[in-house]
Protein backbone atom coordinates (compact mmCIF):
# COMPACT_ATOMS: atom_id res chain seq x y z
CA UNK A 1 0.00 0.00 0.00
CA UNK A 2 1.08 3.62 -0.43
CA UNK A 3 2.46 5.78 2.37
CA UNK A 4 -0.88 7.59 2.55
CA UNK A 5 -3.07 4.48 2.50
CA UNK A 6 -3.38 1.65 5.01
CA UNK A 7 -5.83 -1.19 4.44
CA UNK A 8 -6.83 -3.95 6.85
CA UNK A 9 -9.08 -6.59 5.29
CA UNK A 10 -11.40 -8.92 7.17
CA UNK A 11 -12.93 -11.70 5.09
CA UNK A 12 -14.98 -14.67 6.16
CA UNK A 13 -18.26 -16.55 5.80
CA UNK A 14 -21.75 -15.29 6.57
CA UNK A 15 -22.48 -14.96 10.27
CA UNK A 16 -18.86 -14.73 11.36
CA UNK A 17 -19.48 -11.27 12.86
CA UNK A 18 -17.28 -9.42 10.40
CA UNK A 19 -19.26 -6.18 10.22
CA UNK A 20 -19.59 -5.53 13.95
CA UNK A 21 -16.01 -6.60 14.71
CA UNK A 22 -14.56 -4.63 11.79
CA UNK A 23 -16.44 -1.52 12.85
CA UNK A 24 -15.13 -1.75 16.41
CA UNK A 25 -11.60 -2.53 15.24
CA UNK A 26 -11.64 0.53 12.99
CA UNK A 27 -12.68 2.68 15.95
CA UNK A 28 -9.87 1.23 18.06
CA UNK A 29 -7.28 1.97 15.39
CA UNK A 30 -8.67 5.38 14.47
CA UNK A 31 -9.39 4.09 10.95
CA UNK A 32 -12.48 4.40 8.76
CA UNK A 33 -14.77 1.40 8.30
CA UNK A 34 -15.86 0.17 4.86
CA UNK A 35 -18.89 -2.15 4.96
CA UNK A 36 -18.77 -3.74 1.53
CA UNK A 37 -21.54 -6.18 2.36
CA UNK A 38 -23.89 -3.22 2.77
CA UNK A 39 -23.12 -2.21 -0.82
CA UNK A 40 -24.28 -5.55 -2.18
CA UNK A 41 -27.32 -5.46 0.07
CA UNK A 42 -28.23 -2.05 -1.33
CA UNK A 43 -28.16 -3.43 -4.87
CA UNK A 44 -30.32 -6.36 -3.72
CA UNK A 45 -32.80 -4.02 -2.03
CA UNK A 46 -32.97 -1.84 -5.14
CA UNK A 47 -33.79 -4.95 -7.14
CA UNK A 48 -36.58 -5.92 -4.76
CA UNK A 49 -38.06 -2.45 -4.82
CA UNK A 50 -37.93 -2.31 -8.60
CA UNK A 51 -39.15 -5.90 -8.99
CA UNK A 52 -36.17 -6.60 -11.22
CA UNK A 53 -36.03 -9.80 -13.23
CA UNK A 54 -33.05 -11.47 -11.55
CA UNK A 55 -32.56 -13.72 -14.58
CA UNK A 56 -31.93 -10.67 -16.79
CA UNK A 57 -28.20 -10.05 -16.43
CA UNK A 58 -28.35 -6.62 -18.06
CA UNK A 59 -31.10 -5.38 -15.73
CA UNK A 60 -29.29 -6.70 -12.65
CA UNK A 61 -26.01 -5.14 -13.78
CA UNK A 62 -27.70 -1.77 -14.22
CA UNK A 63 -28.93 -1.82 -10.62
CA UNK A 64 -25.45 -1.03 -9.32
CA UNK A 65 -24.91 1.98 -11.59
CA UNK A 66 -28.46 3.33 -11.57
CA UNK A 67 -28.55 3.97 -7.83
CA UNK A 68 -26.37 6.00 -5.50
CA UNK A 69 -24.93 4.05 -2.57
CA UNK A 70 -23.47 6.00 0.32
CA UNK A 71 -21.86 4.74 3.52
CA UNK A 72 -21.90 7.48 6.13
CA UNK A 73 -20.50 6.27 9.43
CA UNK A 74 -23.00 3.73 10.74
CA UNK A 75 -25.70 4.80 8.27
CA UNK A 76 -26.28 3.32 4.82
CA UNK A 77 -28.08 5.35 2.15
CA UNK A 78 -29.65 4.14 -1.08
CA UNK A 79 -30.26 7.24 -3.18
CA UNK A 80 -31.92 9.57 -0.63
CA UNK A 81 -33.23 6.84 1.68
CA UNK A 82 -31.68 5.63 4.93
CA UNK A 83 -31.76 1.83 4.50
CA UNK A 84 -29.42 0.94 7.37
CA UNK A 85 -31.89 -1.48 8.94
CA UNK A 86 -33.89 -2.49 5.88
CA UNK A 87 -30.90 -4.03 4.09
CA UNK A 88 -30.42 -6.48 6.99
CA UNK A 89 -33.89 -7.99 6.64
CA UNK A 90 -34.22 -11.66 5.73
CA UNK A 91 -35.91 -10.86 2.40
CA UNK A 92 -32.78 -8.97 1.33
CA UNK A 93 -30.41 -11.66 2.63
CA UNK A 94 -32.22 -14.25 0.53
CA UNK A 95 -31.60 -12.42 -2.77
CA UNK A 96 -28.28 -10.67 -2.18
CA UNK A 97 -26.43 -13.51 -3.91
CA UNK A 98 -28.38 -12.75 -7.10
CA UNK A 99 -26.65 -9.37 -7.16
CA UNK A 100 -23.30 -10.56 -5.84
CA UNK A 101 -23.05 -13.35 -8.44
CA UNK A 102 -23.33 -10.84 -11.30
CA UNK A 103 -19.78 -10.04 -12.57
CA UNK A 104 -20.73 -6.54 -13.76
CA UNK A 105 -22.16 -5.68 -10.33
CA UNK A 106 -19.03 -6.93 -8.60
CA UNK A 107 -16.76 -5.03 -10.99
CA UNK A 108 -18.58 -1.77 -10.32
CA UNK A 109 -18.64 -2.19 -6.55
CA UNK A 110 -14.99 -3.25 -6.43
CA UNK A 111 -14.13 0.01 -8.17
CA UNK A 112 -16.22 1.97 -5.65
CA UNK A 113 -14.49 0.17 -2.79
CA UNK A 114 -11.03 0.99 -4.11
CA UNK A 115 -12.03 4.62 -4.61
CA UNK A 116 -13.36 4.76 -1.05
CA UNK A 117 -10.02 3.51 0.31
CA UNK A 118 -7.80 5.80 -1.75
CA UNK A 119 -5.44 7.76 0.50
CA UNK A 120 -7.13 6.59 3.68
CA UNK A 121 -6.61 4.22 6.60
CA UNK A 122 -9.49 1.74 6.55
CA UNK A 123 -10.74 -1.55 7.89
CA UNK A 124 -12.82 -3.28 5.23
CA UNK A 125 -14.83 -6.48 5.44
CA UNK A 126 -16.40 -8.85 2.96
CA UNK A 127 -15.73 -12.07 1.08
CA UNK A 128 -13.05 -11.03 -1.41
CA UNK A 129 -11.34 -8.03 0.16
CA UNK A 130 -7.95 -9.63 0.69
CA UNK A 131 -7.99 -11.68 -2.52
CA UNK A 132 -9.60 -9.48 -5.20
CA UNK A 133 -10.22 -5.92 -4.02
CA UNK A 134 -7.06 -5.27 -1.98
CA UNK A 135 -4.56 -8.06 -2.78
CA UNK A 136 -1.74 -5.84 -1.45
CA UNK A 137 -3.47 -4.97 1.83
CA UNK A 138 -1.22 -4.19 4.78
CA UNK A 139 -2.90 -6.80 6.99
CA UNK A 140 -5.34 -9.57 6.06
CA UNK A 141 -7.57 -11.46 8.49
CA UNK A 142 -9.89 -14.39 7.80
CA UNK A 143 -12.58 -14.36 10.49
CA UNK A 144 -14.63 -17.50 10.90
CA UNK A 145 -16.62 -19.70 13.27
CA UNK A 146 -18.28 -23.10 13.06
CA UNK A 147 -21.51 -23.32 11.09
CA UNK A 148 -23.46 -24.03 14.26
CA UNK A 149 -22.07 -20.99 16.05
CA UNK A 150 -22.70 -18.71 13.09
CA UNK A 151 -26.30 -19.87 12.76
CA UNK A 152 -26.92 -19.34 16.47
CA UNK A 153 -25.60 -15.77 16.24
CA UNK A 154 -27.73 -15.07 13.19
CA UNK A 155 -30.89 -16.26 14.97
CA UNK A 156 -30.15 -13.97 17.91
CA UNK A 157 -29.52 -11.03 15.60
CA UNK A 158 -32.77 -11.58 13.67
CA UNK A 159 -34.77 -11.86 16.88
CA UNK A 160 -33.38 -8.50 18.00
CA UNK A 161 -34.70 -7.10 14.73
CA UNK A 162 -38.17 -8.42 15.44
CA UNK A 163 -38.06 -11.49 13.19
CA UNK A 164 -38.92 -15.00 14.41
CA UNK A 165 -36.74 -17.46 12.49
CA UNK A 166 -36.16 -21.08 13.43
CA UNK A 167 -32.61 -22.25 14.02
CA UNK A 168 -32.92 -25.00 11.40
CA UNK A 169 -34.14 -22.61 8.70
CA UNK A 170 -31.29 -20.21 9.41
CA UNK A 171 -28.77 -23.06 9.50
CA UNK A 172 -29.96 -24.46 6.16
CA UNK A 173 -30.01 -21.05 4.46
CA UNK A 174 -26.55 -20.30 5.81
CA UNK A 175 -25.12 -23.55 4.46
CA UNK A 176 -26.59 -22.81 1.05
CA UNK A 177 -25.15 -19.30 1.18
CA UNK A 178 -21.73 -20.72 2.10
CA UNK A 179 -21.92 -23.04 -0.91
CA UNK A 180 -22.75 -20.15 -3.24
CA UNK A 181 -20.05 -17.91 -1.76
CA UNK A 182 -17.39 -20.59 -2.15
CA UNK A 183 -18.29 -21.52 -5.74
CA UNK A 184 -19.35 -18.26 -7.44
CA UNK A 185 -17.59 -17.35 -10.67
CA UNK A 186 -16.05 -14.12 -9.39
CA UNK A 187 -15.18 -12.92 -5.91
CA UNK A 188 -15.62 -16.34 -4.32
CA UNK A 189 -15.00 -16.77 -0.61
CA UNK A 190 -11.49 -18.08 -0.05
CA UNK A 191 -8.82 -17.40 2.53
CA UNK A 192 -5.93 -15.40 1.09
CA UNK A 193 -2.60 -17.18 1.35
CA UNK A 194 -1.18 -14.42 3.54
CA UNK A 195 -4.27 -13.96 5.73
CA UNK A 196 -4.30 -14.83 9.43
CA UNK A 197 -7.27 -17.03 10.35
CA UNK A 198 -9.15 -16.35 13.58
CA UNK A 199 -11.76 -18.83 14.87
CA UNK A 200 -14.19 -17.02 17.16
CA UNK A 201 -16.27 -19.82 18.69
CA UNK A 202 -16.89 -19.06 22.35
CA UNK A 203 -15.18 -15.68 22.19
CA UNK A 204 -17.00 -12.54 23.38
CA UNK A 205 -16.92 -9.80 20.77
CA UNK A 206 -14.59 -7.66 22.88
CA UNK A 207 -12.06 -10.50 23.03
CA UNK A 208 -12.25 -10.91 19.25
CA UNK A 209 -11.58 -7.20 18.72
CA UNK A 210 -8.69 -7.36 21.20
CA UNK A 211 -7.17 -10.28 19.29
CA UNK A 212 -7.53 -8.58 15.92
CA UNK A 213 -6.05 -5.34 17.23
CA UNK A 214 -2.97 -7.24 18.41
CA UNK A 215 -2.64 -8.94 15.02
CA UNK A 216 -2.90 -5.66 13.10
CA UNK A 217 -0.49 -3.75 15.31
CA UNK A 218 2.03 -6.57 15.18
CA UNK A 219 1.74 -6.80 11.39
CA UNK A 220 2.05 -3.05 10.83
CA UNK A 221 5.09 -2.86 13.13
CA UNK A 222 6.88 -5.31 10.85
CA UNK A 223 6.63 -3.05 7.81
Amino acid sequence: MSDTQTVVTIDGPAGAGKSSVARQLAARLGYEFLDTGAMYRCVALAGLRGEVDWSDERDVAELATAHRIQLDGERVWLDDNDVTHEIRATRVTRVVHLAADQPAVRAHLVQLQREAAAGRAIVTEGRDQGTVVFPDADCKIFLTATAEERARRRVEDLKRRGETPTYQDVFNEQNERDRRDETREVGRLVKADDAIQVLTDGMPRTDVVDALERIVLRRLSQE
